[in-house]
């Protein structure tokens, strides 16, 4: 099936949240297709060379700047930011890649509100921590038995969905856990949600930003908030 003719005049916008990934993202933002209309790089005020390669490599690509901290404000931000109908979420760190996005792009135009990313149902596509993996596993178990959903994956990056079924899940305070709290609120809004495997590359160079133990305990935290608060 030919994506091109099948998007017709629908705008799409790839999403790409950076903080000190310049190293990364010749591995990346040259594998975007032709076919996507914007490239919107949200930044977190990075210290290297990260806006000065982006702009580089793509010389198409938008550069924002998150007006806060954190993944979750940026993005927050590139999803108010963001001109395309369809957006998808890439992970500047390499473990996703653009090759892959044609499969999370023909499930919504075929009548899905939102494709979620998931390296775990094929045990061979994760290539994280082993203890990372366990974690997200037990994530998954208890946000399927409290919400009633089917997930496999709860924090992969790789991501698309229709920017107005985004916009009904009202992201407005602070504390926005990244993936979790997108997905559980796709369920309680109701929208029509399918899983799609990738393969996650790994982060090619450099370590993560974020702490094990606290994106873990704010993953329980919002699981268990969005449910019963």
């Amino acid at each position: 099936m030919n994506i091109i003719k099948m998007k017709k005049k629908t705008t799409i916008t790839a999403l790409v949240f950076t903080l000190n990934e310049a190293d990364n993202l010749p591995y990346i933002l040259p594998d975007i297709p032709d076919w996507v209309d914007e490239i919107l790089l949200i930044d977190g005020h990075s210290t290297d060379n990260t806006v000065k390669i982006a702009k580089e490599l793509c010389p198409r690509i938008r550069i924002e700047y998150q007006p806060g901290k954190g993944k979750g404000d940026a993005m927050k931000y590139g999803f108010k930011e963001a001109k395309g109908e369809i957006l998808v979420t890439l992970d500047a760190d390499g473990a996703t890649d653009p090759k892959e996005m044609e499969r999370f792009i023909l499930p919504l135009l075929e009548g899905y509100d939102f494709a979620k990313g998931t390296r775990l149902k094929v045990r061979s596509e994760w290539r994280g921590r082993w203890h990372r993996y366990l974690a997200n596993k037990s994530f998954v178990v208890i946000t399927n038995l409290l919400y009633g959903s089917n997930f496999s994956d709860l924090c992969a990056g790789y991501n698309a969905f229709w920017k107005r079924s985004i916009e009904r899940l009202q992201f407005s305070e602070n504390g926005y856990e990244n993936e979790p709290l997108m997905y559980i609120r796709a369920i309680k809004a109701g929208l029509k949600i399918t899983e799609v495997s990738f393969r996650d590359n790994g982060r090619f160079f450099g370590s993560t930003k974020e702490d094990s133990l606290r994106q873990g305990w704010l993953t329980i935290k919002t699981i268990f908030r969005e449910k019963f608060y």
